[in-house]
């Protein structure tokens, strides 16, 4: 199955994505990654600048299995409930995709995550 998320931070942002890069490189050794972009907040209203980045992946792991190790890696970063109310976001990796399912249509319009997509789409 191909797999494709997103992963974004506000909090120690390049910090927090390259140890997603890391974790990420290690469960999923063909991963690709597309540049990071940064963004405004979308519904905050803290304004810190987020780090995005998309990726994609491969696995034979079902769609539960993988959002497990993705919440791992979250909270290895030190993401919180707490923080989450407060708008501090430590690093979220959400699933947008796997294979034909869509998860976060919404995110998919997004253009810093269609810029992704077509750099890794670039990649092959």
């Amino acid at each position: 199955m191909v797999y494709t998320i997103c992963i974004g931070s506000n909090e120690r942002r390049k910090d927090n994505l390259a140890l997603a890069r890391k974790r990420l490189s290690e469960l999923f050794p063909d991963i690709r990654f597309s540049a990071e972009t940064d963004t405004q907040p979308l519904f905050f209203r803290r304004q810190a600048l987020f780090a995005n980045q998309v990726a994609r992946f491969m696995s034979d792991c079902d769609v539960h299995e993988i959002t497990l190790y993705l919440k791992s890696i979250e909270r290895e970063a030190g993401r919180t409930s707490e923080e989450k109310k407060q708008e501090i976001v430590r690093l979220d990796i959400d699933l947008l995709s796997c294979d034909n399912r869509v998860y976060k249509p919404e995110d998919l319009k997004r253009d810093y995550i269609v810029r992704g997509l077509e750099e890794l789409d670039e990649k092959i």
